[in-house]
């Protein structure tokens, strides 16, 4: 085998995923969501009512990823799903009272995570990125 399995990017970097979920779990934890429901949410907090598939676009989530969670959401009755061919989804009020409840908790762990990762891990981070697109 040319690469071990132990230097395989796409593991290692669903690793750093899962970690860094982990820190976020424990500050949304009394809120029943998910990372992927809350980036949703904070999605369309900024772009407001938009097509489904622009969410997933967005957050470089699988079109099965965005629909599953959009139907969960739908019923907790946080977002709104059009029924046109290409579906349009909005928040609620409640979604919206929602965000306003999950931004500071977000908050919270980005601060522990940005000391952790401190200017020089952030940077490298936006590099990784860069390149990988």
């Amino acid at each position: 085998m040319k690469h071990q399995l132990k230097h395989c990017i796409g593991s290692r970097l669903r690793r750093l995923s899962r970690i860094a979920d982990g820190h976020i779990r424990k500050f949304l934890g009394d809120y029943k969501i998910t990372e992927n429901q809350m980036t949703i949410l904070f999605t369309l907090h900024e772009l407001g009512k938009v097509e489904q598939g622009k969410v997933g676009e967005v957050l470089c989530l699988e079109r099965s990823t965005v629909s599953r969670n959009v139907k969960l959401l739908e019923k907790r009755n946080l977002i709104e799903k059009s029924t046109q061919y290409r579906p349009e989804i909005e928040l609620t009020k409640e979604g919206m009272d929602l965000v306003k409840i999950l931004v500071p908790q977000w908050e919270k762990a980005m601060d522990i995570l940005v000391d952790q990762l401190n200017p020089d891990g952030l940077n490298s981070l936006q590099e990784l990125e860069n390149k990988m697109r």
